[in-house]
């Protein structure tokens, strides 16, 4: 008797505090799919629901649950991270799931795209390679109620050859080119997204098997971490971690005429403008009329600490009606990250702030490497400020130690 009402306490406990989380969290969520997702341009009602109605805090380490609906990338151990509202919205509508669809899901990472497939879709099938996180999904997923998520431990890139054909087939990885037994599973007239490409340098592919071939549509660009394992060993083409370089600096290359600049990638409220460049036929221009929100574009590079000493930076800026938000953060700026090989910070510098209204000026700075620095971000825009932000002629050389 007493260990029945004792279980009962227990689950009432446990409802309570699920619910109180629940509850805890709502106003963040409903905050990041309006800030993050729509205002993005994500507009199909099922995944806006289920952007709405999936835990994102439950799929974080708990040292990270304040940063959980911050429209961010988030370490979620093993050299792996939980991609940004943003981008599982964006892959998730690409995909166009329906709630009759069979989803095989390659790279179950933290479970969170998974959960946000399941809200919308008849079934959901995950694989993931590091075994570790394979098991700590599948228990959440569980915990959480997803009955309809069936994960497993093993090489994505086979596929789930005993459930396939499958509807939808999305990579939450990046691998070179699109692995053949995926091609195989995918039921014709069935669409895959992946991100392909070089390692720091990938975009979005929707393909559409027609007549049991792939047809492709390029999206936009992206970063995804290295993947694990054999297949990242095999690039053909790796990065250079000497040798680090800007792509597309200029911002004269937008292959698929989406107005963003290619190898440019997380762009917010920016476009490529023709008016009155530095140089060239287009610059870069950003605006923002809300403090706090984004208006920005990233670009990953491989560096290697221990060789490169420094780095001479340099662009044209120009501004108009530029002004600094309430927060410390909330300033126009160029600013660089670096990461050690396991993906933490070990450094950033900021080169601005860039304030008012003012033409073309160049603005160069000289900055330090950390030596163990592996990789490298670099962020340009408002970062939170409010106004109008133009780049041009981005350039950036290196020292060697």
């Amino acid at each position: 008797m007493i260990r029945e009402i004792s279980t009962a306490l227990l689950f009432v406990f446990v409802s309570f505090n699920l619910c109180f989380g629940q509850d805890k969290y709502s106003q963040q969520r409903d905050e990041m799919v309006r800030e993050s997702v729509e205002a993005e341009g994500i507009e199909n009602p099922l995944v806006l629901r289920s952007m709405r109605t999936v835990l994102r805090h439950e799929f974080v380490l708990a040292k990270n649950r304040r940063e959980a609906y911050v429209d961010k990338a988030i370490a979620i151990g093993h050299k792996q991270t939980i991609s940004p509202p943003f981008i599982v919205a964006y892959m998730t509508q690409s995909l166009d799931p329906q709630p009759t669809d069979r989803v095989l899901e390659i790279g179950t990472g933290s479970g969170y795209q998974a959960a946000v497939l399941a809200e919308i879709c008849k079934e959901v099938y995950s694989i993931e390679i590091v075994s570790p996180l394979a098991k700590d999904a599948a228990k959440r997923l569980k915990r959480l109620g997803y009955s309809n998520v069936k994960t497993k431990n093993g090489d994505g890139y086979k596929g789930w050859r005993e459930h396939a054909p499958f509807d939808k087939i999305i990579v939450t990885c990046s691998p070179e080119s699109v692995p053949q037994p995926l091609i195989d599973q995918l039921k014709e007239g069935g669409r895959l997204v992946v991100p392909l490409g070089e390692r720091y340098q990938q975009t979005f592919f929707l393909f559409k098997k027609v007549n049991g071939k792939l047809e492709q549509e390029r999206l936009i660009p992206t970063l995804f971490v290295p993947m694990t394992g054999r297949s990242e060993e095999l690039r053909r083409q790796q990065p250079d971690p000497m040798d680090p370089r800007i792509v597309n600096g200029d911002f004269e290359f937008d292959s698929n005429e989406d107005g963003k600049p290619d190898a440019w990638h997380y762009a917010r409220q920016c476009e490529l403008v023709s008016i009155a460049p530095q140089k060239g036929t287009q610059c870069l221009r950003m605006t923002n009329s809300e403090f706090g929100r984004p208006a920005q574009v990233l670009q990953g590079i491989a560096i290697n600490g221990s060789t490169i000493g420094g780095l001479k930076i340099g662009a044209w800026i120009r501004t108009e009606n530029v002004r600094s938000g309430p927060r410390k953060i909330d300033q126009s700026a160029i600013v660089v990250h670096f990461y050690d090989r396991i993906r933490r910070e070990v450094g950033h510098v900021f080169i601005g702030p860039f304030r008012g209204t003012d033409n073309w000026q160049r603005y160069t700075k000289t900055v330090p490497v950390p030596r163990a620095a592996r990789e490298m971000i670099v962020r340009i825009g408002l970062n939170g400020a409010t106004g109008q932000l133009d780049c041009d002629d981005f350039q950036m050389n290196y020292i060697k130690r």
